[in-house]
């Protein structure tokens, strides 16, 4: 039997049976986790957030969290060690093995100041916690920069702006596996990532949708790195973050995006319904280029 393991508020991090997930009804209109179909998958539910994650990839292939951010309690992570899921077997997910030794972080794909909210400071603590299974880790480029800041920011700006259902927000995340993504120590590393965050704008619901680019200078290398064995740990370049349309993501990631695509608030969605994809993504350089058909601020 397994040992019991006790987190340093005393919490049972291992017992994750009563976790109630991801609430479809967050903002008071049903609001499902994409399907992915043709791809065998398994859904995990954490504190305030599921995880739908890849077998095939051992990655996520979408997080959906819901953001109260009347709740929002500051906790620290000090102490919190990364862990697998007890639910699967080890070798269905990506652990410590790809991250050791190297500049590639543990990126989490649910914002951990994004899920530590609750009525008591023990539900916001179990969020906490829950964040750091490795099911809600992608490899990321340790490099911070102002491309990532901006990526970690949008949320805070849409809760604060964007949210009029008592500052309500739900955030669907995810890697966009490509043709070009190196594999490393047996795990795909995605070189790009995407956001779609889901709001009630006057009693509507509403939705924009982002991407993260960490691609490397792939000019400047002497081969492209494609999937195959690496021993080394792939270039990841600089972060860069554009806003695009909710049909862009759900074209490269095959997730089903159809009640988010039909709600996006970026005005070029509406004008070019059926543009070529990465066509019209605009690059985010701070959140003053952020492009919605409405203020933000109204």
């Amino acid at each position: 039997m397994d040992e019991v393991v006790q987190s340093e508020h005393g919490l049972n991090i291992e017992d994750l049976s009563e976790r109630p997930g991801f609430d479809e009804q967050f903002l008071g209109v049903r609001v499902d986790v994409p399907a992915l179909e043709g791809v065998e998958s398994v859904l995990l539910p954490y504190t305030h957030f599921s995880v739908l994650l890849r077998l095939d990839k051992r990655l996520a292939a979408v997080t959906a969290l819901g953001i109260d951010g009347t709740k929002l309690i500051d906790i620290d992570r000090s102490g919190i060690q990364w862990r697998l899921d007890p639910r699967l077997r080890a070798d269905q997910q990506t652990g410590e093995k790809v991250y050791a030794g190297n500049n590639i972080d543990r990126g989490h794909l649910v914002r951990r100041a994004s899920a530590v909210w609750g009525e008591t400071r023990e539900e916001a603590t179990r969020a906490n916690v829950d964040t750091f299974h490795y099911t809600n880790a992608a490899p990321q480029a340790a490099k911070f920069n102002q491309g990532m800041e901006l990526w970690l920011g949008l949320e805070s700006y849409l809760q604060d702006n964007a949210a009029d259902n008592g500052r309500r927000l739900v955030v669907f995340t995810g890697p966009i596996f490509g043709a070009t993504d190196p594999v490393y120590r047996g795990v795909q590393i995605p070189l790009k990532f995407f956001k779609v965050a889901a709001f009630m704008h006057h009693g509507s619901l509403a939705a924009t949708g982002y991407v993260l680019d960490q691609t490397p200078q792939l000019a400047d290398l002497p081969d492209v790195p494609r999937p195959g064995a690496l021993d080394e740990a792939p270039p990841l370049g600089p972060f860069r973050t554009f806003q695009v349309p909710v049909r862009d993501i759900a074209v490269l990631t095959g997730l089903d995006l159809k009640q988010l695509t039909a709600v996006d608030r970026m005005p070029i969605s509406a004008t070019l319904p059926a543009g070529p994809v990465a066509s019209t993504w605009r690059r985010l350089r701070s959140l003053q280029d952020l492009d919605f058909d409405f203020e933000p601020n109204g």
